[in-house]
């Protein structure tokens, strides 16, 4: 099959999407399909040979982020290029509300489009007052996933329609058989995520960590992401700054690492999340998760069974489980087993075999139109008609 996938964001600047799209695409490669991925992309960025680079992008505020984006008449030449060149089988737009390369495919593609919605925002004002815009693309998709029930929730409520939910995918065992770092063991508390943006709740844990640290002298914090690390501290008393260490920018293998590694693993995030991938990353390390308890991440956790939850933007809250945590290596075992277990349904053998099968269905239903529409010619042709 001949699959093309569209980015809507910049394949320089790594996040959740773009990694699940990678990760896609190069599962549908390992099983033959031809895969081709248009995205944004600075001219200098160093892409994988099944990316296509539609442009550089430029930051845009979207979904309470700052999202990097392309969209213009550059890039709509780009896309009807590239769909011209690949003649897909099946065309799948991640994002195709957001301003970027989704919409401008929606509009320029023909045959089989497959959408996935990974935005949960319930208050999403934007995306009603562009209902009349995106009504037309949106009309050519052929079938709609949502990540989440939530995201699920924001497409029926703003847009109509419904969606079949899957999950984004992990690759379980390239986390599960990573080998831990000895430096980075030893009562450690690990947080991923970019420092500069509030609502991944860094402030949140630098609130908390006071208490932690008072509880737990032994404890440190470890922190992989980019942003400005003083910045970060500064509401630390000075004497504790030293208990956190700042990893920067981490490799996908050191990151799985990092997982292995820390005792416990905390998502302070606030909102804007529609799935968790970095808790699924964490359960199948194997590294106890506590999260706050967003909807999106109950889900994840299985409602509190493979990790645990604590009030969003409570730190108290967060202090509390993190020091009882800590203390209880029996709770954070069981929290290792429950979490590898239930981890499984995310796996990539799992996932991408249902979104190809999507993908099968909605090309078996547009060959089935076409093989109608070309015996419904051929009647009015003949003048015959039909039973």
């Amino acid at each position: 099959m001949r699959i093309g996938i569209v980015c809507p964001y910049s394949w320089d600047v790594p996040g959740g999407v773009q990694f699940h799209i990678r990760d896609l695409a190069e599962y549908f490669l390992r099983l033959g399909h031809e895969v081709s991925v248009l995205a944004p992309a600075d001219d200098d960025t160093p892409l994988p040979p099944y990316v296509v680079s539609a442009g550089r992008a430029v930051p845009v505020p979207y979904n309470g982020s700052v999202a990097r984006l392309n969209f213009g008449f550059l890039s709509a030449a780009r896309v009807r290029r590239w769909l011209h060149e690949g003649r897909f089988d099946v065309i799948h737009i991640h994002e195709p509300t957001s301003p970027s390369l989704g919409l401008l495919t929606c509009w320029a593609a023909q045959g089989p489009i497959v959408a996935t919605f990974h935005t949960s925002n319930p208050r999403s004002r934007a995306m009603v007052a562009a209902y009349a815009i995106l009504q037309a693309a949106l009309e050519k998709i052929s079938a709609r996933i949502a990540v989440s029930e939530y995201a699920r929730r924001t497409l029926v409520e703003h847009l109509g329609g419904d969606a079949v939910v899957i999950p984004n995918g992990v690759d379980v065992d390239f986390f599960a058989r990573a080998e831990p770092r000895p430096e980075w063991q030893g009562e450690t508390i690990g947080f991923i995520g970019r420092i500069d943006e509030p609502r991944k709740g860094l402030p949140v844990l630098m609130r908390a960590l006071p208490k932690i640290l008072a509880a737990r002298p032994g404890a440190r914090l470890l922190v992989a992401g980019r942003g400005d690390e003083k910045e970060a501290v500064a509401s630390l008393p000075a004497e504790l700054r030293s208990r956190v260490e700042f990893l920067g920018m981490i490799s996908d293998e050191d990151k799985a690492r990092f997982l292995r590694s820390v005792d416990l693993y905390v998502a302070p995030n606030t909102g804007g999340e529609s799935f968790g991938i970095i808790l699924v990353e964490a359960m199948s390390a194997g590294a106890p998760v506590l999260a706050s308890d967003l909807d999106a991440f109950a889900q994840v956790l299985d409602q509190g069974k493979a990790g645990e939850l604590f009030a969003n933007e409570d730190a108290d809250a967060l202090a509390e489980a993190a020091v009882r945590l800590l203390a209880d290596p029996a709770r954070r075992a069981e929290l290792r087993e429950r979490g590898s277990a239930h981890v499984r349904r995310f796996d990539w053998s799992t996932v991408g075999a249902d979104i190809l099968s999507v993908y099968e269905t909605v090309t078996a239903g547009a060959a089935a139109v076409a093989t109608d529409d070309r015996a419904t010619g051929l009647r009015a042709r003949l003048g015959l008609a039909r039973d």
